[in-house]
């Protein structure tokens, strides 16, 4: 009869006697949670790129854009010598 059930973990109240702070000192958070709306985004795939693109895209700095970029063309770069990809096409003849 019990052996379909599952076990339910026990919860305690403890507070600590010392404590002054403001908040539980056990909470375990981010550090970028206040910051980022990608740490919990919807489910989905959709829903996760729709969210990266919309922090992407309200995001002003411009050294990162660029840095992205860089290393965007690099990745393509390194993909089109390992397959073989003519590259002389993008040159002018002489």
């Amino acid at each position: 009869m019990g052996l379909m059930k599952l076990k339910k973990n026990r919860k305690y109240n403890y507070k600590p006697r010392y404590y002054k702070g403001d908040g539980n000192p056990y909470e375990l958070k981010h550090k970028f949670d206040d910051f980022r709306k990608t740490i919990n985004p919807p489910k989905g795939i959709k829903g996760k790129w729709n969210a990266a693109m919309d922090e992407y895209q309200n995001d002003r700095d411009e050294k990162v854009n660029k840095r992205i970029f860089v290393i965007a063309g690099i990745l393509i770069l390194l993909f089109l010598f390992l397959i073989g990809f003519d590259l002389s096409i993008f040159f002018p003849q002489s």
